[in-house]
């Protein structure tokens, strides 16, 4: 058993570096969407459930090594779409002066500080290095906060270090133990506890609710492709409510198994944290607002965005896409 785990910690890295391409449908309409930890479990859901078909769409992801990166190819239209955690769409408008919209949610955060085994507590990170996906983005600005409430600052009482998605994170602190801790977040933060890491603190416990992945786009392609993502958001929709329906629970824990190449223990738990506990994933995929709202105040807190008062999420979230998509499920229409 202990041998299955770590061999699942062996290929959960790299399990999420595949491309998904669907075989194509004559007609069908073509959305790139790009992710961070390989095809969304949506994706799989919509596709064995023939949803993407269904709405005349074909969807094509690529998944990019880190954050910084797929925001560049979002920027350059490289992508149409992002599934990402949307506070990546706050640091577009912000620090790069992108026009894009977040335009439907998806998931809340589960993320926990995870620590090398002989870390007992926060405290214990104090002269400690720590590696984040980006510095100044999403679950690095929940660490900030979480260190933040125990006295610590970065670079005064701690070290940040950039290095990649998720799971790369955790490959990386069972090679270096220099690497003190990470946010992690399921399937990787079940893993990790597995293999022996320890969780210190939790974003639900610490923060509360956060909006994490949801779908974002530049705001240009939503008005000129309005019809075809509409079309998206509903299959989207769809796959969400397959995947969160009881009936469905062993194949869903198969697909995870199958798409990420999970030790069924471990596919099990996450199943259990995503679909039961708060913080996973969201009912038709809908935007946690109040999590948006935490997103916005824990960017002005710990960056000092907007003088560190936080604007109001409709200025990054246009929900017409999504309420027409709701009416589109409802109807049962293309």
């Amino acid at each position: 058993m202990k041998a299955m785990r770590l061999a699942c910690l062996t290929v959960l890295a790299s399990a999420f570096l595949g491309t998904g391409v669907p075989a194509q449908a004559p007609g069908a309409q073509k959305i790139k969407v790009l992710t961070l930890l390989g095809r969304p479990l949506q994706f799989a859901a919509a596709d064995k459930q023939g949803l993407f078909a269904k709405y005349g769409i074909e969807v094509e992801t690529e998944n990019l090594p880190n954050s910084d990166a797929l925001r560049a190819n979002l920027a350059v239209g490289k992508g149409d779409l992002a599934y990402l955690a949307v506070d990546n769409a706050v640091a577009m408008v912000e620090l790069a002066h992108q026009d894009v919209t977040i335009v439907m949610g998806g998931e809340g955060s589960q993320n926990e500080l995870m620590a090398q085994p002989e870390i007992k507590s926060i405290k214990d990170l104090q002269g400690k290095t720590l590696i984040v996906d980006a510095p100044n983005t999403a679950y690095a600005l929940q660490m900030k906060k979480i260190l933040l409430l125990n006295g610590m600052q970065a670079g005064k009482d701690y070290e940040i270090k950039p290095f990649g998605a998720t799971p790369a994170r955790l490959a990386a602190m069972r090679e270096h133990k220099e690497f003190a801790g990470s946010m992690l977040g399921p399937p990787t933060s079940i893993a990790a506890r597995h293999a022996g890491f320890v969780s210190v603190g939790s974003v639900q416990e610490l923060i509360g609710p956060y909006q994490a992945a949801g779908y974002f786009t530049p705001r240009a392609w939503a008005k000129e492709h309005r019809d075809t993502l509409i079309l998206f958001l509903a299959a989207c929709v769809e796959a969400q409510r397959w995947l969160m329906a009881p009936p469905n629970k062993q194949q869903v824990i198969d697909l995870w198994v199958k798409e990420f190449h999970l030790a069924p223990e471990i596919a099990a738990e996450t199943y259990e944290s995503s679909m039961n506990h708060p913080g996973g994933f969201a009912t038709d995929a809908r935007l946690d607002v109040e999590g948006f709202k935490n997103v916005l105040k824990l960017r002005a807190e710990v960056e000092g965005q907007w003088g560190g008062h936080p604007p109001g999420p409709e200025k990054y979230y246009d929900s017409t896409y999504y309420d027409a998509a709701l009416v589109k499920v409802m109807k049962g229409i293309k």
